[in-house]
Parts: structure tokens; sequence; C-alpha cells
């Protein structure tokens, strides 16, 4: 397991085999607890996170069993929205995942991603990109369902078989090709906040500065600025701050301690909750040198209690 000590106790952004990471659930829950994590999170794409996780051969509670390893785990969501936009991505905490309106909207994205990920495989195939469904399906002897595939999982094959030197550089080069890019249908990212709403969670955007800097959506062309301003008015709960931008796709004139001291001044005032996560993907057991490691990115627990909403998830 990876040995980086965390920066903060309370990390609200990981990933794990339930979507495009590589800790199953338990081993997140164990490297977690060596580390000293207090609160961590399912943020699973697109996934609903699970009610039991295997443990030695047994099914348990994740809930419980991260409590007897003396932290709270919070099952959350990191939905993809917005069909035309890239990188809008809305974290929902504290749902109740059994709400009719939640399993509706995961069902609509699963057609969706299934529809476009099949596409972009025979459009990189004309391109000259060999990659097949099997082997997404079948990716790193892990069998999954065709609703369970991610797409950071077909960046992972173009690196590993040499097309890219890195899974963000796939993405870009996926994301900057006209003839490659297939565009899926997303959820509105107001739906979602709705939703969360409605089930009893929150909702936050993550990763802010991922998105471009100027936004063309089915309301025309507006700057990051303007869409991050409608998405508040419209009861977006929280920012992302704390995120580990110098090892994703950032490509702005801005580093991480700046991006968060600009979201902070922007925003601390507007929105509930200043969140903070390292958006982990166990990144250590593939060849990637940069690193994504628990507890990174993240908020303070001071921060964590004192904010009502956080406390009460």
């Amino acid at each position: 397991m990876m040995t980086t000590q965390p920066n903060y106790i309370v990390d609200l952004h990981s990933h794990t085999t339930r979507s495009d990471g590589g800790d199953t659930p338990q081993e997140f829950i164990s490297n977690a607890a060596t580390l000293g994590m207090k609160v961590i999170v399912f943020t699973d794409h697109d996934v609903l996170p699970p009610d039991q996780i295997e443990v030695n051969g047994v099914m348990v509670d994740p809930v419980l069993y991260a409590r007897k390893k003396g932290m709270k785990l919070i099952p959350g969501i990191e939905f993809s929205c917005e069909t035309q936009v890239e990188d809008v991505h809305i974290v929902v905490l504290g749902c109740d995942y059994s709400n009719p309106k939640i399993i509706e909207m995961y069902q609509k994205i699963v057609k969706s991603k299934i529809f476009s990920y099949q596409k972009l495989l025979d459009i990189l195939a004309d391109n000259g990109y060999d990659i097949t469904w099997d082997e997404v399906l079948n990716y790193d002897d892990i069998p999954r369902k065709a609703e369970d595939v991610q797409k950071k999982i077909i960046f992972n094959l173009m690196a590993e078989k040499g097309y890219t030197k890195t899974w963000s550089e796939a993405k870009l080069l996926i994301r900057n090709n006209p003839d490659c890019s297939v565009k899926r249908e997303k959820p509105d990212p107001v739906d979602i906040i709705n939703i969360a709403h409605e089930s009893g969670g929150i909702a936050i955007l993550a990763h802010p500065y991922l998105i471009d800097e100027t936004v063309t959506t089915n309301e025309g062309a507006m700057t990051r600025a303007d869409y991050i301003d409608k998405l508040i008015d419209l009861g977006l709960d929280g920012i992302e701050a704390c995120y580990t931008y110098d090892k994703t796709t950032y490509n702005g004139p801005y580093t991480k301690a700046e991006i968060i001291a600009k979201i902070k001044a922007d925003y601390q005032d507007r929105v509930k909750i200043i969140s903070g996560g390292s958006d982990y993907h166990a990144d250590y057991k593939k060849t990637d040198k940069n690193v994504r490691n628990i507890g990174e990115c993240g908020v303070t627990l001071e921060y964590f209690n004192s904010n009502e909403l956080l406390r009460n998830l």
C-alpha cells in the first residue's frame, strides 16, 4: 500500500474499484485507517454506493466497518454532468440512495455511458487505437458488468498500450480531437443538486478549475465564473477548493495554492461548504508516477466539525 502521510485527515473525494479506482472498498478503508484518517468518502463515478462490501469473504456494512477502524465513512456519488461541457462534476454526499429519483437517474446514466463508450471504441479503432470492449470489461483482471465501465479505463488502456504516456494524456488526446470525441448524454447539474436535496443530502461542485474558462451550454456561451454563479443561485451547497490540480489534466496559469486562495476569496461567503479532496484512485498501483494520495487534499477536522452541513452527514 502507499505510505505517504496525509496532509488532511478529512478527505471528501475518493474512488474505489466500484468505478475507476484501484483499491477495493475494503482496501481503501483499511489504507485510510492505517494513515490515521478520520473522515473518508465513497464518491465513485455515477455509481450507487454499496450497502455491503466484502471483507475476508464476509459481506459487511462499510460504514460500520470504517467506524470500527476509527473513521467516519460518508457514502456519496460523483456525478458527471452537462453534456456540452467537460469536467462538470457534482459530488453528492449523505443522500438516501434508495430514493426513486436517484435510482432513475442512475439508470439513465448507465444507458448513455454504455452507448457512448462502445461508440468511442469504434472511433478509436478507426483511428488506429486497438482497444476492445472485452478488454475494457476485464481491465486489470477484474470482470465487470457493462454498467460498471468507466471512461478512465479506456484512458488507462491507451496509456498501457503505449498510445500515450499517461491516462491524463489520453484524456486530453480524446477531448481535443474532434474525430475521437464522443459526447454522451449527461444530467443537468441542477437536476442533480435538486435530487440530492430531495434525498436528504448535499451537492458540491468538484474541481471547478478543470472546467474551461469559457463554456457553451444550451443557454449559450458564458464564462466559468458565470456558470458557477448560476449553480450557486440554483442551490449548490459547496465548492471544492483544495484539490490535486497539479496531478490531473489542469493546464491553467495558477498553482494549486493560488486556486485554493481564489476559490476561498470568491466563494466562501456565497456557499455553505468550501470542500476539499484528493480524488484518490490508488494510482500507486499503476506505473503513473504522479500519484494522488489519500488525504493529500481535503479539509481540516476542525472545519468539518464546525460546518453544520458536513458534521450532520
